[in-house]
């Protein structure tokens, strides 16, 4: 069985005329970015070297795994300085912040501290020798220092406080920034017709040279079956959220062994325990679809759905059950099919 996606606002207007495939690809943010586009006659710059420029500037900014860029000089300043943020990181801190107030915090930009406690930052790894699952008592004293840090950020200057020891960490936001970006930088050269991706996040515009719109298959659950579902990429970006992607095994087999997702609730403390296997979104902004698709993962099933359908979300969860994947669906994505 297959399941096609079209979203409702379709213009189907062609490349321009000699219009020719163009294709760029490079490296960032630890995996592979790609573009393919309909260039059109008039339009010779050097397209992929001005996006892998731009690229390195949003890592330059806001990568966690870099000391010195914008985000880790902030991370280690002293207790009451404060930060003036590039227009690109205000941008997408302004955003992180905006889903933390509308999820009650089920998403927070500033649980940096928990995302190293449980080996999923740059140090002290996960998948590295030594490593060992943080007691609740470790975890409580995140939580409690968390509660008694309030970075105050001025919108008005774009300057960011740091309270003393806050950790900010943009890797579920500003990966899905870069590919909007990578679309900007195609449209501000003319270029309407395109598909962008950075490590499996996506966002298309137009149509391929046959007609059709860039066709893309939403990510499923690696080993599970499920059913397959193809979304035309029209206007439209797709972020996945997946309890696949990072995570370790804890505990005894004779007492049951749970997985570890590197999707961490910031109101527990812990990873997600709540069957989500992954959270799809599709939007008009990637950036908006990453973030998303991370909230809907940590909230769960019922109060996931519902955050997305009251803000009208094309949004699919894939729950993990004894049978196999059950898949759940909100209005606005059911409205796509097909």
């Amino acid at each position: 069985m297959r399941q096609v996606l079209v979203p409702l606002d379709i213009h189907p207007s062609p490349p321009p005329g000699a219009s020719t495939l163009f294709e760029a690809s490079g490296s960032t943010m630890g995996t592979s970015w790609s573009v393919r586009l309909m260039l059109p006659p008039n339009v010779r710059s050097k397209l992929g070297e001005q996006m892998q420029a731009e690229l390195d500037g949003i890592v330059a900014e806001m990568s966690h795994w870099l000391p010195e860029s914008t985000l880790g000089r902030y991370n280690r300043a002293p207790a009451g300085s404060w930060h003036a943020l590039p227009p690109r990181f205000a941008e997408v801190l302004d955003y992180a912040l905006g889903v933390f107030d509308a999820s009650g915090g089920a998403y927070d930009p500033f649980a940096g501290e928990l995302v190293n406690l449980w080996g999923f930052g740059p140090e002290r790894r996960y998948d590295q020798a030594g490593f060992y699952a943080p007691a609740p008592a470790a975890v409580q004293q995140v939580l409690d220092r968390r509660a008694r840090l309030q970075p105050v950020f001025d919108r008005a200057t774009a300057r960011l406080q740091q309270p003393g020891g806050a950790l900010l960490d943009l890797s579920s936001v500003a990966k899905g920034y870069a590919v909007d970006r990578l679309a900007f930088c195609l449209e501000q050269h003319g270029v309407r017709h395109y598909v962008a991706e950075i490590g499996g996040e996506l966002r298309g515009a137009g149509m391929q040279p046959d007609g059709q719109p860039w066709w893309v298959a939403l990510e499923g659950v690696p080993g599970v079956g499920s059913i397959e579902t193809v979304a035309a990429l029209h206007g439209l970006a797709v972020a996945t959220s997946g309890d696949y992607r990072r995570y370790f095994e804890h505990g005894l087999r004779a007492h049951g062994v749970r997985r570890m997702s590197h999707t961490l609730d910031p109101r527990s403390g812990y990873p997600i325990a709540n069957d989500v296997a992954s959270a799809t979104v599709l939007h008009p902004s990637c950036m908006a679809a990453d973030a998303l698709s991370t909230t809907i993962t940590v909230l769960g099933a019922d109060a996931g759905l519902a955050f997305a359908e009251e803000r009208g979300l094309a949004a699919r969860l894939l729950l993990r059950r004894v049978h196999g994947l059950e898949e759940i669906t909100t209005s606005a994505y059911r409205a796509m099919l097909q």
